[in-house]
């Protein structure tokens, strides 16, 4: 018998927050009274991580995955193809602690209108470099998808696992941005969707892996790889 829910949590280089994001997941999911799991996937981590999530593997609520670094996208395409299989909801956060559990006993209490429930980031501080491709990447899933998702990639998803396993089958392991495409999947899928607000609080350790030049480089490659999955999904 599948599961209630299942949570994909993508991790690199978190050594100072990934266990006390974990536990404040696992607790908060807990206290709801959920039959869940937590599928962590330490994704190459170079730090101090994969150490930390020793602690977890002992518990049968949260599953410590570990893999040779591939990016952020295929990581999560890696815990999507594993919780589809497994659960009736699929629900992605990352692992930097920037959006917490405390909205989630409302979205949870939504889901049964709703295929797709998307927290739209509230409170989020963006360099004007990055508030941009974030308007290009609505731009694009409006125009080769149709509207429906405010926020397109937003690590605050939960997803119906029967749709989202039939749009991840047509998706390429290596892609960067998946999260980009399926938003604009299940919004050409005419699927229902709900978008809630979530606050979004700013990194209070590490830094973001991604600098300036690799964003801008990014961010084409997202876009194209969008455009060319439009006819697959």
């Amino acid at each position: 018998m599948k599961r209630e829910l299942i949570l994909v949590m993508p991790v690199y280089n978190e050594a100072q927050c990934i266990r006390d994001t974990v536990l404040s997941w696992r607790d908060a999911l807990s206290g709801l009274g959920i039959d869940f799991r937590m599928i962590v996937i330490n994704d190459g981590s170079k730090d101090d991580t994969p150490r930390v999530l020793e602690a977890f593997k002992g518990d049968p609520r949260v599953e410590v995955v570990d893999k040779p670094n591939s990016g952020h996208g295929p990581t999560i395409l890696t815990g999507y193809r594993m919780a589809v299989e497994d659960a009736e909801w699929v629900f992605q956060v990352d692992s930097d602690g920037e959006m917490g559990p405390e909205s989630f006993g409302g979205l949870w209490e939504k889901r049964g209108g709703y295929d797709a429930l998307f927290g739209v980031r509230t409170g989020r501080e963006q360099s004007a470099a990055r508030a941009l491709i974030s308007a290009v990447s609505r731009a694009t899933v409006r125009l080769a998808f149709g509207s429906g998702v405010v926020d397109v990639n937003t690590p605050y998803r939960l997803m119906r696992a029967e749709i989202l396993g039939r749009i991840i089958e047509r998706i390429p392991p290596g892609t960067f941005a998946p999260n980009v495409i399926i938003a604009g999947a299940f919004a050409r899928a005419s699927a229902r969707i709900l978008n809630v607000p979530v606050l979004h609080t700013g990194r209070r350790t590490g830094s973001v892996s991604i600098v300036r030049w690799k964003l801008w480089r990014a961010a084409v490659v997202s876009f194209l790889q969008t455009l060319r999955c439009r006819p697959k999904v």
